[in-house]
């Protein structure tokens, strides 16, 4: 009983210091908090008085140092700063990161040579001490001194094998803008540790772009270039693959896995994300010769069945007139079943967008319903169901396929695909309210790939939808997009024409200055592009930009135009002209770096 009384006595005495501790750490943070507070509104003075009180309860927290430092510095009270750190070094003489502290405070003042004194003395202290380094190393980066920082950071190094600021270091290099430095550094750290891959991928790919021109991405290529002369290493050929599929160029990213898989036989994952990524970039020679490398190596059936997948996919986007044949032979090899789920689909596709067969189509997707065997599987067959049936102009069956998508995959990326189907079928039927709503809930959609088609679609319907029920030209410019969707282009092209001479619709038909006009004119060039007559789509592109040059599809068009030019029409001269027009008047957008290229390659310069 008593051993009872004690314990109980010692719990509650715990009870109460923990309690006391918590709420002293609870006054901390929110002293902190108002001091960061005024701090960053410019009041330094209120901020003095509470950093002073935290520093002097604390004053080994060289955060509320830091700050106390500052705000006195903020207010030009340079001599307060000299006093606290003379006191704290000669308190403290083994903190010599104090040194960096007081040796800014001089240069604040303008004493360069006292600075540079006290940098030297935290410099020196490393030769006997490297406890402080990455802290005084730090605390030079943040000063903005990056020599001293680098310097600091290299004899914490040499006076501790166990230190690695390698990476720091690579990071101030960047920042002095020596990118051969830089990138050196990095490579170094790959070749000592191959755990840092990712992590140098990730931090390079902020000074790589698509442009294998760009400054930086050649001097990261030769880097690795010479170090894979001198050193060997698969992780040469990883990072020259990852340079180059982020240039585009898929061949050369294709020859160094071939050699990294020649080399170890390892799986073949890698090629097959670079052929999806070739693929998705429209580059269809690059992917075939990855899933043919696949389809040649691969004793897995799995393997062979998602790389042929892909293989259909690139004849049909070829128009490949063996594609019938090429889809029989896949069936015929690896059958109809759970395992060609996604062939199947893809040949419905094919047998409803290419073949205009979409009756058949409808046959082989409700007949792979009845074997596939998730619910994944289900939701990849009703979307393509829904499509055929919007195809066939049977709306309310095709909402009622996606809808039973989203019911029962929430949040995941099926579902949200199937939403904008929602949206999308819904315009197509002239139901713009509930297409707005839908959309407006994929602006926010976790892929990027939808939020962008939802929020143009969205923007599409409010700047264009007819109010208090006057004709906008939106219904019309909807059923030619639907006449489009079913490969009906001529008829599509006729909806559209109607729009700019039918006194029916609009008083006097569309003229320029009308919110839809540049719209229509664009999605109408879209069509003659398809139809192959290119004159037609020029002319309708050109009303635009004589209607407003400054418009929001201005640097679409410019492109588009130069890119007929280019290829289809053999004007070079007019295809530099709009290329030139993106790369000078239009720098934000997302043709920079192709029209850049394209330019100069026009122009006659030396590609690298």
């Amino acid at each position: 009983m008593i051993i009872f009384e004690i314990m109980k006595y010692f719990l509650v005495i715990i009870f109460l210091l923990m309690s006391n501790l918590l709420v002293a750490q609870d006054s901390v943070q929110n002293d902190f908090f108002l001091a960061e507070t005024y701090f960053r509104q410019g009041e330094y003075e209120k901020a003095t008085q509470i950093y002073k009180k935290l520093y002097n309860k604390s004053e080994f927290n060289n955060t509320f140092l830091n700050r106390l430092i500052s705000c006195y510095q903020q207010t030009d009270d340079f001599k307060t700063v000299e006093s606290l750190l003379q006191k704290r070094i000669k308190k403290n003489a083994s903190h010599t990161y104090l040194f960096v502290f007081l040796g800014y405070n001089y240069q604040r003042q303008q004493q360069q040579e006292l600075a540079n004194t006290n940098y030297q003395k935290a410099i020196n202290s490393l030769n006997k001490n490297t406890t402080y380094g990455g802290l005084i190393g730090r605390l030079f980066k943040e000063y903005n001194l990056l020599d001293n920082a680098i310097f600091a950071y290299e004899k914490a190094m040499q006076g501790n094998p166990n230190a690695n600021y390698n990476f720091q270091i690579a990071q101030i290099y960047g920042e002095k803008g020596a990118f051969k430095k830089m990138f050196e550094s990095y490579i170094d750290m790959v070749d000592k540790n191959q755990n840092y891959l990712n992590l140098i991928q990730r931090y390079t790919s902020k000074y790589i772009t698509d442009d294998s021109e760009n400054e930086t991405n050649i001097l990261f290529r030769k880097t690795l270039l010479r170090k894979s002369l001198s050193n060997p290493k698969d992780e040469w050929n990883v990072l020259l693959s990852w340079l180059f599929a982020q240039q585009k160029e898929y061949k050369k990213a294709l020859i160094q896995e071939k050699a990294l898989y020649q080399r170890n036989a390892s799986d073949l994952n890698a090629i097959f994300n670079l052929g999806s990524v070739a693929f998705e970039h429209n580059n269809y020679e690059a992917a075939t010769l990855c899933f043919n490398f696949i389809n040649e190596k691969s004793v897995l059936n799995k393997e062979k069945i998602d790389s042929n997948l892909y293989l259909s996919k690139i004849a049909v986007a070829t128009k490949n007139p063996k594609t019938e044949q090429l889809f029989q032979s896949l069936f015929n090899k690896f059958g109809i079943n759970t395992a060609t789920i996604k062939l199947q689909v893809e040949y419905a596709d094919f047998l409803t967008f290419s073949e205009d067969k979409p009756q058949k189509a409808n046959v082989i997707l409700e007949k792979a319903l009845t074997f596939s065997r998730t619910k994944f599987d289900k939701a990849r067959i009703k979307l393509k169901l829904g499509d055929v049936l919007v195809f066939r102009e049977k709306f309310n069956k095709a909402l009622l396929y996606f809808s039973q998508i989203q019911t029962q995959l929430k949040n995941h990326e099926l579902a949200q695909q199937a939403r904008f189907k929602v949206a999308q079928t819904s315009y197509f039927k002239g139901d713009f309210t509930w297409a707005k709503a839908q959309l407006k809930i994929l602006k926010g959609s976790t892929t990027q790939l939808i939020a962008n088609d939802a929020v143009a679609l969205f923007l599409k319907i409010t700047d264009n939808e007819p109010v208090d029920s006057i004709p906008s030209g939106l219904k019309q410019l909807a059923r030619a997009e639907l006449l489009s969707y079913q490969n009906k282009n001529e008829e599509a092209l006729v909806e559209l024409e109607n729009l700019f001479t039918s006194k029916n619709i609009l008083v006097n038909g569309l003229v320029p200055g009308e919110v839809i006009y540049d719209d229509v004119l664009f999605f109408q060039a879209k069509l003659c592009i398809k139809q192959k007559r290119y004159e037609e789509a020029i002319l309708s592109l050109e009303k635009i930009i004589a209607a407003d040059n400054q418009g929001f599809l201005t640097d679409d068009v410019y492109y588009q135009m130069a890119e007929l030019y280019n290829y289809n029409l053999n004007d070079i001269e007019k295809a530099k002209e709009y290329y030139q027009k993106i790369v000078f008047e239009h720098s934000s957008s997302i043709y920079l770096v192709e029209a850049r290229k394209k330019f100069r390659e026009l122009r006659g310069d030396t590609i690298n």
